[in-house]
């Protein structure tokens, strides 16, 4: 796992030296993402700098160093990730007699050597991995940008003047002296709305993120639209799954699942340097733990955190789990005091604004990790493969029972259900838990009342997705000379073309929420303290299979990931696993009432919002005093402003 950034000016008239200069600011910036090791490589006279700082995890010699050039010396290439499978392209290489004689034993040889051999193209579709690269053509002087299918590792680019810019993150492409740091009121509205910045969007005016699934090429002819190609689709997968789906029994279906499952989980396995696994105690990081125990030898180091506030610390039952599969285990309860203190340092951290509060736990497990390991496995991807989420399960349901009522009737008990506050309806629920059925026994179910009061106005199934995913339900209201571009969300093009509502819900989580929103908190946060994050359930692989699944093959008796579950019982029992599911969560709406009190109210008040003139302040203002009041849960609002106005603070 790497940083990877550079530029390309055609019109350039520097020297090599100034070159170097530059791209090597630009891949300082990136200095946690690669401790180890750093490199540049440029060519004045066309123009070129690439920029490189390497964590060592393959081929610790060396030889692993990079920017790295082909054998012929036609391809040089940076490149941030891993792809699993290239001993077996190796050796496919070597009885094609297409190999040079390698030097070292790194992925990245083999990827230049799969290049030269089969083209760009078709060497792509043979990696199995996450990965994303910037890869100069010295024959045809061309630049191609790539990034992995599901979009686990990050690409931005985009023009700054005669010269375009391209890096793993933003902080990267804002050392280069041409950079205009002007935001986009647009991309604003939008992270109120997602929490996150979705794709191809930045932060930034003219600077994008390469989709997922993309090669995108760049010659000396700016005439040239800047356009992603897709060399994989996710469109095409669900299509193709749901017209040709998997017609075994259960028990071929949990034998393949196995068998795929094993070997992603063995490829993400092999690493040069320590690796564990972040165990939750939940579905995925569970079975991906189980997986791993199965397969090695000595006992898996193991990871997780907890809370001191009892309704937010699950440490419990990951500790059950890793006894019962006999890991090295290692937990850490967090004080209030001590996850604070990180709290300023997120925007930083995440280097574009960024407002999932569960940001905080998952950089707090990875440092945790990093004490002890290089690379960490995760079991992010279960819920958008598996229907893990409450909305897939029961909204179809929710949207055929609210649909048989006139829109009118459902506006006003809308408005009924608003008046009473999300603490009186938690209050209420948790008074009447003993008659209550268990997802309505669940963490935070006071604010699914006021969830359910903003979807009842719903006059679509997509529109109720909408406002279900959705924290600011009108955004643009309270960013001033904004409007909210299309997205992957509003653009209907970009849909699957898939029967049911729940599917559309699955896929639209997996080009949304998943590669904008989970992906970036945990790359993030894994790299901000230099621990590579890998994701088995993201195979691609994996994911062609799920797309066959029948959907009563992932949903059964109002439960979601019902396949997985019965695979990760033959490992687990299922007692240690079977409860209500709560997130990895933290107590944010108290801790905004108590000790972040003086820290956000420096952010939110009247003086420091005109002065950034991003928001408007009454409304702002409105939100937080019914927060304090006790009013309104407005946790979830006031993050997305809290973490903008403290991004943009620490420019």
């Amino acid at each position: 796992m790497c940083g990877v950034t550079g530029f390309l000016d055609a019109t350039n008239r520097s020297g090599c030296e100034e070159l170097r200069d530059l791209v090597t600011r630009m891949a300082t910036t990136l200095y946690r993402r690669g401790p180890d090791d750093a490199g540049d490589w440029v060519d004045a006279q066309a123009g070129i700098a690439l920029g490189f700082r390497r964590l060592a995890i393959l081929d610790l010699t060396p030889t692993g160093h990079q920017p790295m050039l082909s054998a012929s010396g036609r391809y040089v290439l940076v490149f941030n990730g891993e792809v699993y499978n290239f001993r077996e392209l190796r050796q496919e290489l070597e009885a094609q007699n297409l190999a040079p004689t390698f030097r070292g034993g790194s992925d990245t040889e083999v990827i230049l050597a799969a290049f030269e051999a089969w083209g760009i193209p078709k060497a792509i579709r043979k990696f199995i991995g996450m990965f994303a690269f910037a890869l100069w053509d010295r024959e045809e002087r061309a630049l191609h940008l790539v990034r992995d299918r599901i979009g686990v590792k990050p690409m931005y680019y985009g023009w700054v003047g005669n010269t375009f810019v391209f890096g793993s993150e933003l902080k990267a492409l804002r050392a280069h002296p041409d950079f205009d740091a002007e935001i986009d009121r647009n991309a604003l509205a939008l992270m109120l709305r997602h929490d996150y910045i979705p794709a191809p969007y930045s932060i930034y005016k003219g600077i994008s993120k390469l989709p997922p699934g993309t090669l995108l090429t760049l010659t000396a002819d700016r005439a040239v639209p800047l356009t992603p190609v897709p060399y994989w689709s996710l469109k095409e997968v669900a299509e193709c799954g749901v017209t040709d789906p998997f017609t075994g029994t259960e028990t071929e279906a949990i034998a393949e699942l196995d068998a795929l499952l094993r070997q992603a989980v063995g490829y993400r396995m092999i690493a040069d340097v320590p690796l564990g696994v972040f165990l939750s105690g939940g579905v995925d990081s569970s079975m991906v733990t189980a997986l791993m125990q199965a397969q090695s030898s000595q006992p898996v180091k193991t990871f997780t955190i907890g809370f001191q506030e009892d309704s937010y610390n699950e440490a419990q039952y990951a500790r059950a789990v890793a006894k019962h599969l006999k890991t090295d285990h290692t937990e850490l309860i967090l004080s209030a005091s001590e996850a604070l203190a990180i709290i300023p340092n997120m925007p930083t951290l995440y280097d574009e604004p960024f407002a999932d509060a569960s940001q905080i736990p998952t950089y707090c497990v990875s440092e945790l990790a990093r004490r002890h390991v290089t690379v960490s496995l995760s079991g992010d991807g279960g819920d958008e493969l598996f229907a893990g989420y409450i909305r897939h399960f029961i909204g179809r349901t929710l949207w055929q029972k609210m649909r048989r009522f006139p829109r009118g009737l459902r506006g006003i008990a809308s408005s009924g259900l608003k008046v009473i506050s999300p603490q009186a309806w938690e209050h209420l629920l948790h008074s009447a838990r003993a008659f209550l059925p268990g997802s309505l026994r669940q963490q935070n179910s006071g604010r699914r009342f006021a969830k359910f009061a903003d979807i009842l106005i719903s006059d679509s199934p997509e529109a109720m997705y909408t406002a279900l995913i959705s924290h600011w339900q009108n955004p643009i209201d309270i960013v001033p000379n904004s409007c909210e571009p299309p997205t992957a969300l509003t653009d209907r093009t970009q849909w699957a073309a898939l029967p049911d509502f729940t599917q559309r819900m699955l896929f639209l989580d997996t080009i949304t929420y998943l590669p904008d929103g989970v992906l970036v908190k945990v790359d993030r946060a894994s790299m901000g303290v230099s621990l590579e994050a890998r994701e088995p359930l993201l195979d691609h692989r994996v994911f062609e299979f799920a797309w066959r699944l029948p959907l009563e093959m992932k949903i059964r008796d109002g439960q979601g990931k019902w396949l997985l579950r019965q695979l990760l019982y033959k490992y687990v029992p299922k007692n240690l696993i079977e409860r209500p599911k709560a997130g990895f969560s933290v107590p944010i709406d108290a801790w905004l009432r108590g000790p972040l009190r003086d820290w956000a109210e420096s952010l939110l008040s009247e003086s420091a919002l005109k002065e950034r003139g991003f928001f408007h302040p009454q409304l702002v203002r409105a939100k937080w005093k019914e927060h304090l009041t006790g009013r309104h849960d407005n946790q979830e609002l006031l993050w997305s402003i809290l973490m903008f106005q403290a991004w943009v603070m620490s420019l």
